[in-house]
């Protein structure tokens, strides 16, 4: 991407979202389904941490309920109420609360919307090189090797 080709401001809500489900490998990209992601960091060319507007549908998932060894994470809700998902249990949502995860600590989360309207929040996450998450609740495991995303059985048989 070259400077001409960066915008300098955009309306968020009009980027286009990324067309790719998941990077999951199935059978979990098809739970993804509901979930949009428009990808504002990488619009603007930032490459040390993304910035991605997600919404949700009614029962939709922002991920599996995951840990990452290297990356921070953070959200900030911007409409409905979507639960919390986390090893200390379930924590309901609104608009203008946020909540972050600080890596290495192994605490699982994801966002559920139990609602009948689409939740909408802001994710933020850093790209640390030899990131690693767990899926305690699923048979998953993954590992970044040079940016992309590689999946693995619990046992380490590959997807």
């Amino acid at each position: 991407m070259n400077d001409q080709d960066v915008p300098i401001a955009v309306v968020a809500t009009q980027v286009a979202p990324r067309t790719k489900l998941s990077n999951y490998p199935e059978p979990f990209v098809s739970r993804m389904e509901g979930r949009e992601k428009r990808l504002l960091g990488n619009l603007f060319g930032i490459s040390n941490f993304g910035v991605n507007l997600t919404r949700l549908l009614p029962g939709a998932s922002s991920a599996l309920r995951h840990a990452h060894s290297k990356q921070d994470e953070f959200i900030y809700i911007l409409h409905s109420h979507p639960m919390l998902l986390t090893d200390a249990g379930e924590t309901q949502l609104s608009p203008g609360m946020c909540a972050g995860f600080k890596a290495g600590t192994g605490n699982a989360h994801q966002l559920v919307n139990r609602t009948s309207e689409a939740v909408s929040y802001l994710e933020v996450g850093d790209r640390s090189a030899g990131d690693s998450a767990v899926y305690p609740d699923d048979d998953l495991q993954a590992l970044l090797v040079d940016g992309k995303w590689q999946f693995a059985h619990k046992n380490g048989s590959p997807y």
